[in-house]
This record gives structure tokens, C-alpha cells and sequence, in this order.
């Protein structure tokens, strides 16, 4: 049993019934929504998708976006320089012709899509879950009106941030303090844009973020210090939120500027969770559900896949569905969300500091990385995977050489 029909539990959803098994999903929702975030795949997630299956998924039923080039605007550069440093993304991973950027309610759809025509079961406006762990796990539920019961042999919580399975069975969630704010707006009208081509930059008080969507469309993201987290709220905020994109060192981002909303403006602190051990008997934490990394490095959609990809690879071990069966799992994730917690603390202290005197300080921190491998190697952890780095590049010495004075 699957709880939860989001990007973590439809993904893995469809690549256990692909290979066989019987799966029950529940989903509280009649349909996926816009979440204003997960909408933007690193180049090792799209990996994850090849390996697991369901890239093909993404790009043909959810009309997956191919992001080739990465253009770092900002107040360090001129956009002429901005744009003659563009990094390929379509040469940094072997097999990956770029990263994904994508509707996360399209997604979520073709993902779930998938599930049922491989034989899973979808069962939606589901409320009440209760779940007795054990082997087998009891599960109750209920879904118009009327309650049922099943005995699956696991159930995975996939069922995102407020998670009801990891509440109501007691795993803790451990969290960072935010420092961040980040607010996002889908808009259309974008065709004058490149589709191929994203943007990532720091200019003043805001770190602006463009992933355009296929069709015309794109997702926005801004991120400003938590200390002025009233900044984009009230009747004015979409107003206010395209008009940020108006700045000297991204002269065409006029084109977003003057776009046309297509979703709701909202803003969220960001931070990183986790769950040290997200399993027990007869059940397993997979996404969001948990613990996710801090949405300012976009990691979402990447570590759902790859939980996706390791659930299921200790599901087809055998017949011990354990918590020892798991265990390569939870290693692994403990690793990855804390490399990537480390990276989320680099780009909010140098991305996101609107300090006096922040300009000086990420022109030294750009110096210093850009003239030093190892170091070099930690700011691409988020686009390649953090496991590709060394595991020296995440350590307190690593950090106080990236800040050096």
C-alpha cells in the first residue's frame, strides 16, 4: 500500500506494479493541484528517472520541459558575461540530455497514469488512514462514507510534508531553523524566452529563479533572507512578485516581468528535515513524508525519485520486507539530505544575504571556488548528485574554506 499519489508515491508506485507486485494507492485528493513548488528536476534525478523507468513518462504524458543551459545572472556580471559563462547541462551527466522542468500536477497525474496501466490501484478522496504497524501492518481507512480494512505486507508513507503516516506512528522529524523565504508564480506568455535555457542569479535583495514549462509557461521562484519574510504578501503580492524581475543585470527578464499569471502567488519559509530512521515494522517513509531538502537548491523531485528507486530495489530483494531489508535505504538517504543540507546552507548564506556588503562577499566566495577544484566540486553536488562529490567537500573544514575572509 502506497499513501499518498504525489511524485514519490506514483513514481514508485508505478515502478513496483511495473515489476509485478500489487499495490494499493490512497490519495486524499480528488486531483493534483498546484503546490507552487517541485516543479524543476537536477540533472541526477533525471538519472534516477532513466534507471527506474519512467523518464519517458515524464517527458511524453507530463510534457517534461528539457532544460540544455544554465545562465548564472546577477550582480557580479554583466548579462553579456552571464551569458557567455552558461553551463551546459546537457554534457555534465553521462545519458542526460538536461534537467526537467516540469507541472507538478502534470507530473503527479502521468506518474499516477502509469501506476494504474501497469495494474496498481487508485483509490482517491481517501480520509481517516490509521495504520497499526506490525507484520502485516493494519490499515484502515475511508473513502465516501464507508470504512474499510486491509492487511497489505507494507505500507509506504508517501504522503507528503504533513504527513499523517509519519504523525500518527511517531517518527520525528528533525528541522532546521529557515533562513530563507521563497515565493513562487507559474506565468504564461513566455514564448519570447528560450525554452532550452534557465536562469539562476543573485542581484540585491532578491535570488531570482526562471524554469520555463512547455507550452509558454514557467515557473518563477524569488528568495529573499526570512528577516523581511512580509515582503511578497497581502493583495499586491503578484503584482509586486513580477515586478522583482525588473533588474539591471537581467535585462530580458522583462519578458517575465509583463507575463500572465497562471497559478496562485504564495510564499513559504524554507528549511531542511529529515527523519533518522524512516522505517518500522511493515512500514517505510519515502519523500517529502520523509524529511525534504530546502526547496531554495531544488532537490524535491530528484530525491523522490531516487527513494523511489531504493525502496523499490529493496522490495524486489526477496520475501524480508523488514526493516533490515531497508537498511541500505536509510543509510544511503541519512548521507544524501545531510550533504545536501550543507549545500542548502552555502546557497542561502552567499544567495540570499542582504547584508551590507554582501556583493564583496560573493565576489571572494566566487573567486575562491572558481580557482579551486574541490571546492568547485561542491557547488555542482545539487546538479549532479551529491554522491558524486567527495565526501570531504561536506565537511566543517570544507566550510570554513568556502568562507574564508
Amino acid at each position: 500500500m502506497v499513501v499518498g499519489a504525489g511524485i514519490a508515491g506514483g513514481g514508485l508506485a508505478a515502478v513496483l506494479a511495473r515489476a509485478g507486485m500489487d499495490v494499493l494507492i490512497l490519495e486524499r485528493t480528488q486531483e493534483h493541484t498546484d503546490r507552487v513548488r517541485g516543479e524543476y528536476m537536477q540533472l541526477w534525478g533525471v538519472e534516477e528517472t532513466h534507471k527506474v523507468g519512467l523518464y519517458d513518462d515524464l517527458r511524453e504524458s507530463a510534457e517534461a520541459n528539457v532544460i540544455r543551459r544554465l545562465i548564472r545572472y546577477g550582480d557580479l556580471t554583466t548579462p553579456e558575461e552571464a551569458e557567455q559563462q552558461a553551463i551546459g547541462l546537457d554534457a555534465l551527466v553521462p545519458g542526460v540530455e538536461g534537467a526537467l522542468a516540469v507541472s507538478h500536477p502534470a507530473a503527479c497525474d502521468a506518474l499516477d497514469d502509469a501506476a494504474v496501466s501497469a495494474g496498481a490501484r487508485l483509490v482517491r478522496n481517501v480520509n481517516a488512514v490509521a495504520i497499526k504497524p506490525g507484520h502485516p501492518p493494519t490499515v484502515t481507512y475511508v473513502v465516501d462514507g464507508e470504512e474499510r480494512s486491509v492487511r497489505p505486507r507494507v505500507v509506504v508513507g508517501a504522503d507528503g510534508r504533513e504527513s499523517s503516516v509519519r504523525k500518527q506512528l511517531g517518527f520525528e522529524l528533525h528541522a532546521t531553523t529557515p533562513r530563507v523565504m521563497g515565493a513562487g508564480l507559474r506565468v504564461a506568455g513566455t514564448e519570447a524566452w528560450a525554452a532550452d535555457e534557465c536562469v539562476i542569479g543573485t542581484d540585491g535583495e532578491w535570488n531570482f529563479l526562471v524554469f520555463p514549462q512547455s507550452g509558454g509557461f514557467a515557473r518563477l521562484y524569488l528568495m529573499y533572507d526570512i528577516a523581511h519574510k512580509q515582503k511578497l504578501t497581502g493583495p499586491d503580492k503578484t503584482r509586486l512578485f513580477l515586478e522583482a524581475f525588473q533588474l539591471d543585470s537581467f535585462p530580458k527578464g522583462e519578458v517575465f516581468a509583463t507575463a500572465t499569471p497562471a497559478g496562485p502567488c504564495a510564499a513559504f519559509p524554507m528549511n531542511d528535515t529529515w527523519v533518522d530512521e524512516p522505517v518500522m515494522p511493515g512500514v517505510v517513509l519515502v519523500g517529502d513524508a520523509a524529511g525534504w531538502s530546502d526547496p531554495l537548491i531544488g532537490q524535491g523531485l530528484s530525491v523522490a525519485m531516487r527513494d523511489a528507486r531504493l525502496v523499490s530495489e529493496a522490495l524486489a530483494q526477496g520475501d524480508d520486507w523488514s526493516p533490515s531489508a531497508f537498511a541500505p535505504y536509510v543509510e544511503e538517504r541519512a548521507e544524501r539530505m545531510r550533504r545536501l543540507r550543507y549545500s542548502a546552507y552555502v546557497v542561502a548564506r552567499l544567495s540570499c544575504d542582504g547584508a551590507p556588503g554582501a556583493v564583496e562577499r560573493r565576489g571572494k566566495f566566487e573567486t575562491r571556488v572558481n580557482s579551486d577544484p574541490d571546492l568547485f566540486m561542491v557547488r555542482v553536488a545539487a546538479l549532479i548528485g551529491p554522491e558524486k562529490v567527495p565526501a570531504a567537500g561536506f565537511t566543517d573544514e570544507a566550510m570554513a574554506l568556502l568562507f574564508q575572509n
